[in-house]
């Protein structure tokens, strides 16, 4: 007899419900928030209303895509954090009052863990990667390298100093008047642009660990200098500013992994998170494959930014283990470090 599980994210602008019979996705419903880009950026006041605005329709459709009924569902999982306070508290609620009105358990849920957990999503066309392995988990949020030993044993072994590498895209789309969000934009961009055109510094941190606030500032004054000699030089050297910014930022990011392979002897790597949809990473991931013998795990695109299909798989992995909270769980806003032991 299958488990299903009911799944909730709302750490941040997006509000998702997904229903999972044990590790295969049934249903995986995504609301995104248009509201934002008309401030260049999720305001969290907003988003926290427009979760109360979506969570129910979103739980409506992902139950009659599944076609199943709520009181089959086993137990509900539901983002706890990291993420923006007031819109967990939307997705916590809602999870507190589902599990007493049907009286089954809830299961709390990392956000960055449930990203690593994707892969375990059941797909006739991918084998999940095998412990233990090395996931770049890169997002809006967070750019962190992590060392998975098991579906709850993580331990992070790098991570970014400041800026993540979401973020910098984002910034970096900015600067050159982009649209928000502007990562996707600059990916779209580069693929008709040339890498090589510019070159800008990669950050010289220790370890494992990243910083990208320096390649912000680098072309804030990059893009100040040119333009005073030449007004159109955006418009101009758009495509190609674009493939170099993202050159840039992949290369960081897949040196500081590949040196995280070497010091580890680790050659099953994975990548998560909302960067990991950028075409410029997933390349450089398959070139990595054939130059360097891994053997690479690229999540599927609709599974790389937030959506409550990888926190339900999460859920089920604590099911199985009868990992439950009570009422009393309140939402953590940052990054919980308990969590990756």
């Amino acid at each position: 007899m299958s488990i299903y599980i009911l799944g909730i994210e709302s750490s941040c602008d997006d509000t998702s419900a997904a229903i999972t019979a044990d590790s295969k996705v049934l249903a995986n419903v995504v609301a995104n928030q248009d509201v934002h880009k008309n401030f260049g950026g999720v305001v969290p006041e907003l988003a926290s209303r427009a979760h109360q605005q979506n969570i129910i329709p979103v739980i409506e459709t992902a139950f009659n895509i599944a076609k199943i009924d709520k009181n089959q569902i086993q137990a509900i999982a539901f983002t706890n954090g990291p993420g923006l306070l007031g819109s967990l508290l939307v997705g916590t609620s809602f999870s507190k009052a589902f599990s007493l009105g049907l009286n089954i358990p809830m299961i709390e849920i990392d956000h960055m863990q449930a990203h690593i957990q994707a892969h375990f999503i059941e797909d006739n066309n991918k084998k999940p990667p095998e412990f233990p392995f090395l996931c770049l988990t890169v997002s809006g949020g967070h750019t962190q390298i992590v060392l998975v030993e098991d579906y709850f044993k993580m331990k992070i072994i790098g991570k970014t100093i400041d800026d993540a590498a979401g973020e910098a895209f984002d910034k970096a789309a900015k600067i050159l008047g982009l649209a928000y969000p502007g990562g996707p934009l600059i990916d779209k961009l580069a693929k008709k642009g040339n890498p090589l055109a510019f070159k800008f510094p990669h950050p010289q941190m220790p370890d494992l660990d990243y910083s990208f606030s320096g390649l912000k500032t680098s072309l804030l004054y990059f893009v100040r200098d040119r333009l005073k000699e030449n007004s159109n030089f955006i418009k101009e050297n758009q495509e190609d500013i674009c493939a170099s910014i993202q050159a840039t930022i992949v290369d960081v990011l897949m040196h500081k992994l590949k040196l995280a392979s070497k010091q580890t002897g680790i050659k099953e790597i994975a990548i998560a998170g909302g960067v990991s949809a950028n075409s410029g990473l997933r390349n450089a991931l398959l070139a990595a494959k054939e130059n360097l013998k891994w053997n690479v795990h690229i999540p599927n695109i609709e599974y790389t930014t937030d959506n409550a299909a990888m926190i339900a798989i999460s859920g089920y992995y604590k099911y199985l283990k009868s990992d439950f909270v009570n009422q009393k769980i309140a939402p953590y806003p940052r990054m919980n470090p308990d969590k990756f032991l």
